[in-house]
């Protein structure tokens, strides 16, 4: 299938299963490995896409059961897409709403049709198939949209797994199918590998969506409180079941260990809340490590936030300050912070892509896990 999503290979790791590369859009060409920011409702919190593209930011995650329930889909489509909407000219990437069912779980109800929802704000029944969720994307104009899968908790028995699997199968060829009819041709759609940490499951997902010829394909269901250890381990025999010629995004991981495990293993793309979500608690991502700009130690501590970090955060601002704003509860802390973490991440990306080109990619974990304090064990096998 001729999709306008396609991504380049430029390195291969000579140790691992890491992978340096572009992904081509209708809107720019990017590098990878990369991390994605998450704008939820067309936003990324507290940012603004100035700032987005001062940091280095490329595609960014907008999610569509937020949009679908407020301001709602047509409203967006009406402004002339997200793009318009928001205000972006770089790549949108929209999920499919299938985490929001996982998560919202006192207030929907699967079948096979789809899934029924109580909306989260007022308690209005919705409903979401896998083409309702291809209509919304649609009707957002994302550049990558999402297939509706089916999202079971990690220790889920064998049995409801291969249920979820099988189902998530038959709803990702439907929601193609509802592409092929009404969507557009500067849009790319991947499909979402399930199965929880079962190998066989794992491999008849894979096999089931390579079968389709998605643009690109995601990993699903892990990061979901299961052990880092254990998900690695799905990493390890996951990725390469996935066509190298298409781009491999691990879904909802943003952690620096897992971002640099997870490459090593073979992902290209990466997204989380976890950056901003904990900028507004006063926690920073340095390269020494977290720290709680909010503890009393720092209130006489005219040092960067990170001496090692280039952004305009820790270039022009002292821990002592930081710590007062967030003490005298003002806004810029949160914005600083925020902006902080997304830079750290977005560079940790930069430092992964370049060590797979000078082949030292395992030496690089070693020392920058030396440093942050991270556990080694986490990341057996390579």
């Amino acid at each position: 299938m001729n999709w306008p999503i396609k991504y380049h290979l430029e390195k291969k790791d000579d140790r691992t299963l890491a992978r340096a590369g572009t992904i081509e859009t209708t809107r720019g060409t990017y590098q990878t490995p990369m991390f994605m920011p998450v704008g939820t409702q067309a936003t990324v919190k507290s940012m603004s896409n100035q700032d987005l593209k001062s940091l280095g930011a490329g595609i960014i995650l907008v999610n569509t059961y937020h949009m679908w329930v407020r301001p709602g889909e047509q409203i967006v489509k009406h402004a002339g897409g997200l793009h318009s909407f928001m205000n972006w000219d770089q790549p949108i990437l929209t999920d499919s709403g299938g985490f929001q069912a996982f998560s919202l779980a006192d207030l929907r109800n699967f079948t096979e049709k789809g899934i029924k929802f109580h909306n989260h704000l007022n308690g209005d029944q919705m409903f979401m198939s896998p083409e309702v969720s291809i209509q919304i994307q649609n009707d957002l104009d994302s550049d990558i949209m999402m297939s509706l899968d089916v999202l079971e908790p990690f220790y889920s028995s064998y049995d409801q797994m291969k249920l979820a699997i099988e189902r998530t199968s038959r709803w990702a060829e439907r929601g193609l199918n509802q592409h092929l009819k009404t969507g557009k041709p500067d849009q790319g759609l991947f499909g979402i590998v399930q199965g929880g940490g079962y190998r066989d499951l794992r491999i008849q997902s894979a096999k089931d969506l390579v079968s389709l010829d998605f643009a690109g394909y995601s990993i699903g269901g892990l990061s979901v409180g299961e052990p880092k250890v254990e998900m690695n381990k799905v990493l390890n025999y996951t990725t390469p079941l996935l066509p190298e010629n298409k781009p491999r995004y691990l879904m909802g991981v943003g952690t620096a260990d897992s971002l640099i495990d997870g490459v090593i293993r073979g992902v290209d793309i990466f997204d989380c809340v976890l950056p901003t979500r904990i900028a507004r608690n006063g926690t920073a991502m340095t390269h020494q490590g977290r720290i709680i700009i909010k503890n009393a130690l720092y209130k006489e501590d005219f040092t960067p936030l990170d001496p090692e970090c280039k952004c305009d955060t820790c270039q022009n601002y002292s821990r002592a300050y930081l710590r007062s704003l967030f003490s005298n509860h003002e806004i810029l802390g949160i914005r600083l912070i925020s902006y902080h973490n997304l830079y750290f991440l977005t560079h940790l990306m930069q430092q992964i892509r370049q060590a797979i080109f000078d082949n030292n990619l395992l030496e690089f974990r070693e020392e920058f896990f030396e440093k942050y304090g991270f556990n080694k064990k986490n990341a057996k096998n390579f």
